[in-house]
């Protein structure tokens, strides 16, 4: 069992996060346990400025209700290049119908709040109230960014996550009809490749998003990349406005 040593890291202790310190107090990324992979410190806030400042480190936070905040920094790292998202045969064929309207910023509290919901295997959301509204405050400062798919007038598929400097952080996605979600990611990826960034986080694998072309990179690739294209914190003010055709 894992012992929480405040302050301190070692073989068996993690990281306690000072509540009253900016993220600034997180201990090196290769401290991060190995056994849960990334799991680097415990304790601390969600404000503001620890989000930006751990999102610029390499580092997210991913807990359940009634956890302290786990604060988490895996390796490999999940990313996505912008330009390199593969698109499938059926893919191709539901982008070329044009069913879904695709828009930026314009239901963000509503995309969270649908991620958040039970999926259908019955399983639980890492996304409590307490980080819904983190995100929400990050979304009013023009940091977190959601993309929303509409079928008919109805939010049916969409996606968010934090945008800094050159670099989308991916936090979660939903879909209620058919690749809804896919096509609201596609529509990011082309979006953020024709604004300059680098590549889109999406923190540990998965089947799914490795069939769309993420791929695993080092821990150590991904934290230079963050340095040279995660540094500034001037929020993105030119995604698209309105419908997307």
């Amino acid at each position: 069992m894992t012992t929480i040593g405040k302050g301190q890291v070692s073989d068996n202790q993690l990281y306690w996060v000072a509540e009253n310190k900016i993220a600034s107090d997180f201990p090196e990324l290769g401290s991060a346990l190995r056994d849960p992979d990334g799991l680097l410190a415990i304790g601390g806030d969600l404000s503001i400025k620890r989000l930006l400042s751990a999102y610029q480190k390499g580092i997210f936070p991913w807990y359940s209700d009634g956890q302290p905040i786990l604060w988490w920094s895996p390796d490999p790292r999940c990313v996505l290049e912008p330009d390199q998202v593969k698109i499938s045969r059926s893919l191709n064929k539901t982008l070329r119908k044009n069913i879904y309207q695709i828009t930026f910023n314009t239901a963000f509290a509503d995309v969270i709040k649908k991620c958040a919901e039970t999926r259908k295997d019955n399983s639980g959301t890492w996304i409590t109230q307490e980080m819904m509204q983190a995100y929400i405050q990050l979304h009013e400062q023009g940091f977190a960014v959601s993309v929303e798919a509409w079928h008919e007038g109805e939010l049916v598929g969409g996606l968010y996550g934090v945008a800094i400097d050159r670099v989308f952080f991916g936090e979660s996605m939903f879909s209620r009809k058919t690749d809804s979600s896919k096509v609201a990611l596609v529509a990011l990826a082309r979006t953020i490749d024709a604004l300059g960034f680098r590549m889109i986080d999406c923190q540990v694998h998965s089947h799914h998003l490795q069939s769309l072309g993420a791929k695993p990179v080092a821990r150590e690739l991904f934290s230079n990349i963050l340095g040279n294209f995660a540094s500034s914190l001037s929020p993105v003010t030119n995604w698209p406005v309105g419908v997307l055709e």
